[in-house]
């Protein structure tokens, strides 16, 4: 899979994509990530590519013509499948594993690191971008933080990067609750001990536990997630049985 990440900084990004998971991905030719430097398609003999806004205001805005210089060079590139480009923004969809799936099933895909106090509101009335995506309702200096951050969440899903694929499913947010509780050795430390039930061996008893903990830390820490999560009947009511058990003094 190929990403096109557009951005200020192409510095930003150097050491990230050289370490751990990204690094192995791409020096193994599964990821294929291009760094270009906005600045390259200034007109400006200083490479300037900000400007202060019509009608006044704090900040600078991120200018159009370099924006829109950058994205039809990536589309009118010969030979490479046409990129689905995403500006990265607090006012795009929310940033999820739905999300980060259908990135990783699209051949080539183009982040477009905003910067400064925003950007010229015609990139977006002229379908520059096919959509845009934020990580959250907080706002960030730029988009190269969530640009890497997508990165890392979208390669997880690409075949080869995470030898154990296992490990993927059984993630957080894979079947719509949070992961369950994981130890290692020792056994006891400082008092605290891992829980009998990994120690008998009854894969099915241990399948049971790390189902209803999986329930339990969701209940307790994001519930929201517990309206869309595909539960039957025997998790719907084993999860009533732990919510009356939570609630009660």
């Amino acid at each position: 899979m190929r990403f096109d990440v557009v951005t200020l900084f192409p510095g930003y990004f150097v050491s990230p994509l050289g370490e751990s998971l990204l690094g192995r991905a791409v020096k193994e030719g599964i990821l294929d990530v291009h760094l270009v430097d906005l600045r390259d398609f200034s007109d400006n003999a200083h490479r300037k590519v900000d400007d202060e806004p019509y009608g006044g205001g704090p900040g600078m805005v991120l200018t159009a013509p370099p924006v829109f210089a950058a994205v039809e060079a990536l589309r009118s590139e010969a030979g490479a499948p046409p990129p689905h480009v995403v500006f990265l923004s607090p006012q795009g969809r929310r940033f999820d594993t739905p999300c980060a799936k259908e990135l990783a099933m699209r051949p080539r895909v183009a982040l477009v690191c905003g910067r400064y106090e925003g950007i010229d509101e015609r990139t977006r009335s002229a379908t520059l971008f096919d959509e845009e995506i934020s990580l959250g309702d907080f706002v960030l200096s730029g988009g190269e933080a969530a640009a890497l951050t997508i990165l890392e969440a979208v390669s997880r899903y690409l075949p080869g990067v995470v030898q154990d694929a296992a490990s993927v499913s059984a993630d957080s947010f894979e079947d719509g609750l949070l992961d369950y509780p994981h130890y290692s050795r020792p056994r006891s430390f400082r008092g605290l001990e891992v829980p009998e039930v990994l120690f008998s061996g009854h894969h099915e008893k241990i399948r049971q536990w790390r189902r209803e903990q999986q329930l339990l830390s969701t209940l307790e820490r994001r519930p929201d997630l517990l309206r869309t999560a595909p539960l039957d009947g025997e998790e719907r009511a084993l999860l009533e049985r732990l919510a009356a058990k939570w609630r009660s003094p």
